[in-house]
């Protein structure tokens, strides 16, 4: 009798284990999180954050565009590191918590850029928890 039990709780438990578990994974990605991976070019006038529109969408890499572009202590890619939920400013986090992760040979930004009281924004996501 006991090897028929364990026998029947060793294949419940590891498909039934790893099924739910990468579907619970999957689907708290998309859903906002706490905290994203953020870059930015930033540009004080409108002008200039569409030409560095127009370089992105020629493919030139993000960080290099905003090297080039960017306007802020971001400068170095445009990373802004970790940024939690409540610490950016309203219609850049409403962005940043909107787009979908990507990285910077295939980025998804904000298009058209995003107006805030700094200027205006090309915005990316790299990570979220």
């Amino acid at each position: 009798m006991p090897p028929k039990g364990k026998g029947g709780a060793k294949g419940s438990k590891g498909g039934g284990a790893s099924g739910s578990d990468g579907g619970d994974k999957k689907a708290q990605a998309p859903k906002g999180g706490t905290a994203v991976k953020v870059r930015h070019i930033l540009c004080e006038k409108h002008g200039k954050v569409m030409e560095a529109m127009e370089k992105l969408k020629s493919g030139v890499r993000f960080s290099e565009v905003a090297t080039q572009f960017s306007e802020d202590k971001a400068r170095q890619g445009g990373d802004l590191g970790w940024m939690t939920r409540g610490s950016m400013v309203g219609p850049f986090q409403e962005a940043a918590f909107a787009l979908s992760v990507s990285t910077m040979d295939k980025p998804v930004y904000t298009d058209p850029p995003v107006k805030t009281k700094f200027g205006y924004h090309i915005i990316m996501v790299e990570g979220r928890k």
